[in-house]
């Protein structure tokens, strides 16, 4: 099938399951995430069997150790990935919800009432758990959607879409509310977001180049999810053992993901006390640092960063390190550099949070806690379609209630405008 035919068929399909998929009562999208749920637990062997071949195949072609980390489903992953959906499954239901309620012109009674986007397109590079997550989650907002994931997962990608689409099957739910592009051409995108007549928006969740192609070329509306160059400033009042257990919490738990910090910014007036404290702290969990010229003589080990270290996403064990002077110096390099992902203050001094979370212009901004909190399960969310970076619509980890729009019912009684 050639790439022009492929997207046809794709928005042929993704539009009238739209439209099924919003009418269902909230009892059969529920039934239909479980349904779901046990095809991929019933396809357990055949899912990690391909992931397996991806991961192999990524080591050939050699993917970095945190690239091969997002693409892993083995051991107990897989099942994380179900209990997810399940739990998505659970979830209250965001549509048909009244936002508000007011009274109008003429005694009119008008309500803002929560509904399905449509058709959500989702491009994203290297996790296959997003597959589900994404799906889930707009089946439970009554929306289709339309996946197209990276080359590195395709074979995981195949083998969940196709299990999920039988449950959806089974459970009496049409297959094309979820759909996986089968096409790894990447000059099939532009063809895809072109079509602003089947699509209604798009959501790319991948790296910088991932998120610039789409920008440039989706005649679709846009919700970036961006990387995630984040920070955690240790200011002045600072606990030290807080501030290196939530620097080792952010930084080396899962460094391959988009909420573990990538620089620290300390204060200089706590500098030559605290930074021999990090590089030790950090040599011994195999970090490498790369400090700015006032922090280098207090890190043994660590090489000089540059100019692009500061806004790098190395999704690795390296960490940026900067002096600031002071609160303002910190609050100055942030509003430069940050990727208005996520950025952290650690500080007993109330005060100072508090101007730190109101003027840093992050989707999520935090007080003496990790950046790793910045994700749609810890949330309560159940899962996510991803960050949202973007300053409209929606901000932070998308949810269910992220995949809904709203629209206004009226009720009247034969009101004529005068």
């Amino acid at each position: 099938m050639s790439l022009d035919a492929h997207v046809a068929d794709l928005c042929a399909r993704g539009r009238p399951a739209a439209r099924l998929v919003a009418v269902l009562p909230e009892a059969r999208r529920r039934a239909a995430l479980n349904a779901a749920a046990d095809a991929l637990a019933a396809a357990g062997d055949a899912i990690r069997a391909a992931n397996a071949r991806d991961v192999e195949l990524g080591k050939t072609d050699g993917l970095s150790s945190a690239m091969l980390d997002r693409l892993r489903l083995d051991g107990t992953r897989l099942d994380g990935v179900i209990a997810d959906l399940r739990a998505v499954a659970a979830l209250p239901d965001p549509v048909g919800a009244v936002l508000e309620r007011r009274t109008i012109t003429q005694g009119m009674q008008a309500e803002k009432v929560a509904i399905p986007i449509g058709v959500v397109a989702i491009i994203f590079e290297s996790r296959p758990n997003v597959t589900v997550d994404a799906a889930a989650l707009c089946l439970m907002a009554g929306n289709a959607c339309i996946l197209r994931g990276g080359k590195e997962a395709v074979h995981s990608n195949r083998a969940l879409a196709e299990a999920f689409r039988a449950g959806l099957t089974a459970a009496g739910v049409p297959a094309d509310a979820v759909q996986l592009v089968q096409e790894q051409d990447r000059a099939l995108i532009p063809k895809l977001l072109a079509r602003d007549d089947a699509i209604d928006i798009v959501v790319p969740r991948g790296g910088e180049a991932l998120i610039r192609a789409v920008v440039e070329c989706s005649r679709v509306p846009v919700i970036k999810h961006d990387k995630g160059v984040c920070s955690l400033y240790v200011h002045a009042a600072a606990d030290f053992d807080m501030a290196l257990r939530l620097i080792v919490n952010a930084k080396v738990q899962r460094p391959g993901v988009c909420n573990a910090i990538e620089r620290v910014l300390v204060d200089a007036v706590v500098a030559t006390r605290f930074l021999p404290l990090l590089a030790r702290t950090m040599t011994e969990q195999r970090v490498e640092l790369r400090a700015d010229a006032r922090a280098l003589p207090l890190l043994p080990g660590a090489k000089a960063a540059n100019e692009a270290d500061w806004t790098t996403e190395y999704l690795a064990l390296i960490l940026a390190v900067k002096v600031v002077d002071g609160l303002d110096d910190a609050l100055a390099f942030l509003a430069r550099t940050s990727s208005q992902h996520s950025d952290g203050i650690i500080t007993a001094d109330a005060q100072a949070a508090e101007r730190f979370l109101r003027e840093v212009d992050s989707a999520c901004v935090y007080h003496n806690a990790s950046t790793r909190f910045t994700d749609g399960g810890q949330f309560g969310f159940g899962a996510e379609v991803g960050i949202s970076t973007n300053r409209l619509h929606a901000r932070g980890p998308m949810g269910l209630r992220e995949l809904c729009t709203y629209k206004w019912v009226v009720r009247g009684n034969g009101n004529a405008r005068a």
